[in-house]
């Protein structure tokens, strides 16, 4: 591929397995004038791996907005810049936002070089839904504004998905079974991509047993995935109150907005509002149809 001067690319890596790494990305750090990686020590683990010589400078969470000063005006220059994390898509819970956010504001090109993210690799094996999910990241590290911010969550009812740290996996975990319950279902996995991938579904009280059977289960990068909370019996339906609103309201307005109002007017989930109110336009438009 040809590298484009004075443009920003976005490049994945591996999470752990350094045979995941893509051949688009593979060229684009070849070619490009100058690597931002969030630690030049671990990068050039992976560019010794591959041959690649390409110069390096760092950028992490303590020194962002200090370089992206500099690599801005580099990019202006016509110098072409490839943006890596220690492992993964960055600024997926990795530096890179004041980069990237003061690329597109001074009108410098940001491409993205998909690949590799823990994210996406958690969900896709996790058997929770993810046609609807909310990241959360690392949840804060003292005790009280983590479960705070946990309870803020219980009733949400997309798949919850976290990163975190081996030294908190046990007392988050406890925290989760506390907050949303120890019967509810969840996912954690650990090391994806590496030796020592690991990974159980249960529930969350059977999911801090599990983490106790082994020392060696403590270790590592985990991901966890919570099942979202049970949609309560009084919002699973749209009863005929609901259901003639919408009809008055659709005379009027478009789908999505008949379904605004009347989630306001009724406390009804928005989501539910608007697949029968498009349900209804369709009925009507296409009384023969199916």
């Amino acid at each position: 591929m040809s590298i484009e001067s004075g443009v920003l690319y976005v490049v994945a890596t591996p999470i752990g397995n350094l045979s995941d790494m893509g051949t688009r990305a593979l060229a684009v750090l070849r070619q490009v004038d100058l690597i931002a990686a969030e630690d030049t020590r671990h990068s050039a683990r992976l560019l010794r791996h591959y041959g690649i010589g390409t110069p390096m400078v760092s950028l992490h969470r303590h020194n962002e907005r200090q370089a992206t000063a500099r690599l801005v005006e580099r990019l202006r220059r016509g110098d072409s810049v490839a943006l890596v994390s220690d492992a993964g898509t960055p600024l997926v819970s990795d530096p890179g936002v004041h980069l990237v956010g003061a690329a597109r504001v001074m009108g410098v090109p940001v491409v993205p070089i998909p690949g590799p993210s823990a994210l996406t690799a958690a969900l896709s094996v996790s058997g929770l839904p993810a046609d609807r999910f909310v990241f959360e990241g690392f949840l804060p590290t003292k005790p009280a504004a983590r479960q705070r911010r946990l309870q803020a969550l219980a009733h949400d009812t997309r798949t919850l998905v976290f990163f975190e740290a081996p030294h908190r996996i046990a007392e988050t975990m406890t925290d989760m079974a506390e907050v949303f319950g120890a019967d509810r279902a969840a996912v954690i996995v650990r090391e994806l991509t590496k030796v020592f991938e690991e990974g159980e579904a249960a529930a969350l009280g059977d999911l801090l047993t599990w983490l106790a059977e082994r020392p060696e289960r403590g270790k590592g990068e985990f991901v966890v995935m919570v099942h979202g909370a049970a949609v309560p019996p009084s919002e699973q339906a749209i009863g005929a109150d609901e259901d003639r609103l919408l009809r008055v309201l659709l005379e009027e307005l478009p789908p999505a907005r008949a379904a605004s109002i009347a989630a306001r007017l009724t406390g009804k989930r928005k989501s539910l509002l608007y697949d029968r109110a498009v349900g209804i336009t369709h009925t009507e438009r296409d009384p023969g149809g199916p």
